[in-house]
């Protein structure tokens, strides 16, 4: 298996969102792309999959020690070797990459987040730092733009967070910040109880609203000149934003059930933003 097969099979595997949102890319862009994503899936990878938090400290090291390599041109790891090829051609920093390695120590520094602000942080990192860079491959005339990949970044991580409430809470993780628990009648212990009662609801209803107004911002932000090159990203909001749509028809109840679009419905949004984007 080459570093793009690998890449491909872990981070954009046929059926995935990811997948059809990368589908109609040249293919040097969906293989760079690809390759900034599954580094994304392996910190995030690093971190589930270790029992133990000292485990995951060290993966993490290895990480960056492994991201250094890259840059310098004796990187190991599959998806290391295809990311050299990546920061190359369209180069891309190291500190960049390493905001990524970062967001996944936040995750062994925090199984909550107190606040909205703090959460922020970690979307940047996880999320739209990856957007940003996916949109400079697809390539861009206006700087605008950027801030457009960004807080589509923020939109989709945050889309993330709502629809994997469950699977979260089920590792003793909530995303969902502490505040706003609070501020509707909630805590911690109903959420790791998994109670889905109306409070839950208001709640979530305000959570969906939070990353619809970021998807329609995101959207105001894109520059008329750039959106048939960053048609991609625009498929991969078009796909979230109809998962959102199905989650706020059950009321936001994601505790207990599982929420995903058919492979089907995915690639019809995605042939019809290309043609239409």
């Amino acid at each position: 298996m080459t570093p793009d097969e690998y890449c491909q099979s872990n981070a954009a595997a046929r059926g995935s969102s990811l997948y059809y949102s990368f589908l109609f890319l040249p293919s040097q862009q969906r293989r760079a792309i690809t390759a900034l994503y599954a580094f994304r899936r392996e910190m995030g990878a690093a971190v589930d999959q270790a029992a133990d938090p000292g485990v995951a400290r060290a993966k993490l090291t290895w990480w960056r020690g492994e991201l250094h390599a890259a840059f310098a041109g004796s990187a190991q790891h599959p998806v290391t070797r295809a990311l050299a090829m990546v920061v190359r051609a369209y180069r891309i920093e190291q500190s960049e990459l390493g905001q990524i390695i970062d967001a996944a120590q936040m995750d062994l520094d925090y199984n909550r987040y107190p606040d909205f602000a703090t959460l922020q942080v970690y979307c940047h990192r996880m999320a739209s730092i990856v957007a940003a860079l996916s949109s400079e491959i697809l390539g861009y005339t206006e700087r605008a733009t950027l801030e457009y990949a960004r807080t589509l970044g923020l939109a989709v991580q945050l889309t993330n967070i709502i629809r994997d409430a469950g699977r979260d809470v089920r590792r003793n993780r909530i995303y969902l910040p502490l505040d706003e628990l609070a501020r509707f009648g909630l805590s911690s212990t109903d959420l790791l109880e998994r109670r889905e009662d109306e409070r839950f609801e208001r709640l979530m209803a305000f959570q969906i609203e939070r990353a619809r107004d970021c998807y329609d911002r995101a959207l105001q932000l894109l520059p008329q000149a750039d959106r048939r090159a960053q048609r991609a990203g625009l498929i991969l909001a078009a796909i979230h934003r109809t998962l959102l749509g199905e989650i706020a028809a059950l009321r936001g109840r994601t505790l207990n059930q599982s929420v995903a679009l058919t492979p089907v419905r995915k690639l019809w949004i995605a042939w019809r933003t290309w043609i239409t984007a």
